[in-house]
């Protein structure tokens, strides 16, 4: 928690939105946050790959958690998880409601989680797709994360995962 507290005055903010809508604005994980964030998580994955309630707060409140949310006149536009592992960090999950996709939303919330992961010390940082997430992946290769393999059954039977890694 610690190292949480010291990163959310900082975190990126967008003054305006081009559309007309309310700023998006990033910002640190606040207890409680996990509620919206779990109800969020129902609504972008479908099972298996959602988290459930425990999980979810489990994540978000886990000491080396990096937590970026970012929110729209109070209510949640998308959050980002991620956690250091040694000298990498490890990206959870990724959630940006539909209305906000497409909006530059979910790059800045990965690019405020890879800022926090360097500046405590990680190497890189590393993540697990759904192959079958074309959307996801050409997400994160214009990202900057490059393929290193496959992880057969990462999410049940028959569910593989690619496995992504920037190094910086």
């Amino acid at each position: 928690m610690v190292y949480r507290k010291r990163h959310t005055e900082r975190l990126m903010n967008q003054p305006s939105d081009l559309t007309g809508k309310p700023a998006v604005v990033l910002r640190g994980y606040r207890p409680g946050d996990w509620k919206p964030m779990y109800a969020l998580d129902l609504i972008c994955f479908e099972l298996p790959f959602r988290f459930s309630q425990r999980e979810m707060r489990r994540l978000a409140e886990e000491r080396e958690a990096i937590c970026v949310v970012a929110e729209s006149n109070g209510a949640l536009a998308g959050f980002c998880i991620a956690h250091l592992e040694a000298n990498w960090a490890y990206i959870v999950t990724l959630d940006v409601a539909p209305e906000w996709r497409r909006r530059g939303v979910a790059a800045r919330l990965m690019q405020q989680a890879e800022a926090q992961a360097r500046e405590a010390g990680a190497q890189g940082m590393a993540l697990h797709v759904y192959n079958g997430n074309s959307g996801a992946i050409r997400f994160y290769e214009r990202m900057g994360y490059n393929r290193l393999g496959i992880t057969e059954g990462f999410y049940g039977r028959g569910l593989d995962a690619l496995v992504y890694r920037k190094k910086w």
